[in-house]
């Protein structure tokens, strides 16, 4: 399954929607010069296609496999891995005082994209990786960090998030863990782990575990939960008492070790305390939230992976089809319906990533001293709207080849299998819906969502101004009218019952809706080159056309989703369990 990583559709939305030349003059994010930016991508984007995505359909076959305790990664994994360490590319989007490169999360997120799409299964082990260093560097001590960071930061040592329990998933608060305190300052903790992303492997000579657990007199609940950090390894070189009990056989990513992770079989296993005693999901969270758009990002990834896949197969495959009076053969890509699939695929993409894009400098923005409040806003919609997509795309994808998309040959059926993972982990989607509404769109007093509906209408003015473009503005209009109506009916109900109902059909709506705004913004701004006669031609014309696409063909959606959404619980509680199960 070959990938060419998209650099120029990266380099563009980095530019028109990250606004990475306003990131670049903030002051921790002056090395994202354009010639630096530019060389990065295109390094990363071979690294992608020429180490990552070679290894993607060995993993999928080869599975990562567990024996007594050691699990053993696909062929070709750990040398493709120490050529990621020895690249510097862990260190990238980490500030310099911890030994990294001191580029924008932004600009990280466009590599983990590039390999993501390569490769999800592997790339996960540097997703999480990424999340342990930003929960050390906020929350820590100085001496932890300096035992731990550096290793992380360089890529030599990986890191994992231990959550989920089996008594104990969604609900972390009924998490079982315990942690003892020991009279060197340290913890002896104790307790099964489930579901644990990369907690075993071949690649690093160490991994740092950070978990969740609870000390003897703690509270019940999510305030008497603290972080600990526990090493495979300790600083004397020893082994600590802690170990891979089982590997999950999974729908995807099989190359992806997902653990059950055992602590403290013989009462030994050392952890050290990060963040204050009872303030660990304060700490976790700091992961959680890097890791949720970092899981949008990979509904993006593969959105953007089997629509590559399926494009190669639509222009080369040919059969026989009845044109005018007769019949010839023809390429699938010349049937209206493939193009509309294909199109749709595209278009998904290309919204998604901005909105990922957008969601990601915001980040970069919170972290240089201004509001988190958009970060906040945007965060449950890339990560909940992104990897429906991805799924739906892959789907899309799988279908243009047919019958041959369905026997796992070809490849398509892979990006599906490990396409649907994204939508559980990190917060089912169910989950983030309910975040948005019952959370971030009253966060301030709804001031962040109504400035970000304040920039759609300044698009929309500037779409009716436009000669060209203004026959965009009435599908944005319509489907922008319809998701303001559902957010102040949203944010004026009464009945928390009547909110949660319409969260899920909410968060499409406001993804829907955000992605034909980026879109918009992107077809101004295309217009503009073209105008001035700046930039490849081509690419700037199907910027514009896919912005009509995603107009056209899929904002009308959101109007069908306002019943959904203010219907309110009454609909939902009035069938019965037993109308469900007969």
């Amino acid at each position: 399954m070959p990938y060419i990583a998209p650099t120029a559709e990266q380099r563009f939305v980095l530019d028109c929607i990250a606004d990475l030349p306003g990131l670049a003059a903030l002051g921790p994010y002056a090395n994202a010069t354009p010639d630096m930016i530019d060389a990065i991508l295109a390094e990363s984007g071979k690294l992608a296609a020429n180490v990552f995505a070679p290894l993607n359909t060995v993993g999928d076959k080869a599975h990562a496999t567990l024996d007594d305790g050691v699990v053993t990664l696909p062929p070709g994994f750990v040398e493709a891995y120490k050529l990621y360490v020895e690249g510097g590319w862990a260190g990238l989007g980490v500030a310099e005082a911890h030994g990294g490169q001191g580029l924008p999360f932004v600009v990280a997120a466009v590599v983990q994209e590039q390999l993501t799409s390569a490769n999800m299964a592997f790339a996960l082990c540097m997703m999480l990786s990424q999340g342990a260093i930003e929960a050390l560097a906020a929350h820590a001590s100085p001496e932890l960090q300096e035992r731990y960071l550096s290793k992380l930061v360089s890529g030599e040592w990986t890191g994992t998030m231990n959550l989920t329990e089996p008594s104990a998933g969604s609900d972390v608060g009924a998490l079982k863990s315990r942690a003892t305190p020991h009279a060197d300052g340290s913890y002896r903790i104790k307790g099964t782990k489930i579901f644990i992303t990369w907690g075993e492997h071949d690649a690093a000579d160490n991994i740092v575990h950070l978990v969740l657990a609870r000390l003897p007199d703690a509270p019940a609940g999510t305030k008497g939960i603290s972080l600990f950090l526990c090493p495979k390894f300790l600083p004397d070189g020893s082994r600590n008492d802690l170990k891979c009990v089982g590997v999950e056989h999974k729908l995807g990513i099989h190359a992806s070790p997902t653990c059950t992770m055992s602590f403290g079989d013989n009462d030994n296993c050392v952890g050290y305390l990060v963040g204050a005693e009872g303030a660990g999901m304060r700490a976790m969270f700091t992961m959680m939230n890097n890791a949720r758009v970092q899981v949008g990002l990979q509904g993006v990834s593969i959105a953007e992976a089997a629509t590559q896949h399926a494009l190669g197969w639509a222009r080369t495959r040919v059969q026989s089809a009845k044109f005018g009076g007769g019949r010839e053969a023809v390429r699938i890509i010349e049937h209206a319906d493939v193009r509309r699939t294909l199109m749709t695929c595209r278009a998904l993409t290309e919204a998604t990533r901005a909105l990922v894009y957008l969601n990601a400098a915001a980040v970069d923005r919170a972290h240089a001293g201004e509001s988190s409040g958009l970060a906040d806003l945007l965060t449950p919609i890339s990560k909940g709207w992104a990897t429906d997509v991805g799924v739906e795309v892959a789907s899309l994808a799988l279908q243009v080849f047919g019958g041959m998309g369905y026997v796992e040959e070809t490849g398509a059926a892979q990006f599906l299998r490990d396409a649907r993972i994204a939508p559980i982990y990190e917060g089912t989607n169910g989950i983030q819906a309910l975040d948005l509404v019952g959370r971030k769109l009253a966060q301030d007093g709804g001031a962040h969502w109504q400035e970000v509906f304040a920039q759609i209408g300044d698009t929309l003015h500037d779409l009716n101004a436009h000669a060209e473009l203004r026959t965009l503005a009435p599908w944005l209009d319509d489907a922008f009218a319809a998701t303001k109506a559902a957010t102040v009916w949203l944010t004026g109900a009464n009945n928390p019952d009547d909110v949660a109902a319409g969260a899920t059909p909410y968060l499409r709506m406001m993804g829907l809706t955000l992605g034909g705004w980026l879109l918009a913004r992107q077809a101004l701004v295309a217009a503009d080159h073209i105008a001035k006669g700046a930039g490849d031609p081509a690419f700037l014309k199907a910027k514009i056309a896919t912005a009509r696409f995603y107009a056209e063909q899929i904002l009308p959606q959101v109007g069908s989703l306002s019943a959904p959404v203010t219907r309110g619980a009454a609909g939902l509680y009035a069938i019965s369990e037993d109308d469900l199960a007969a």
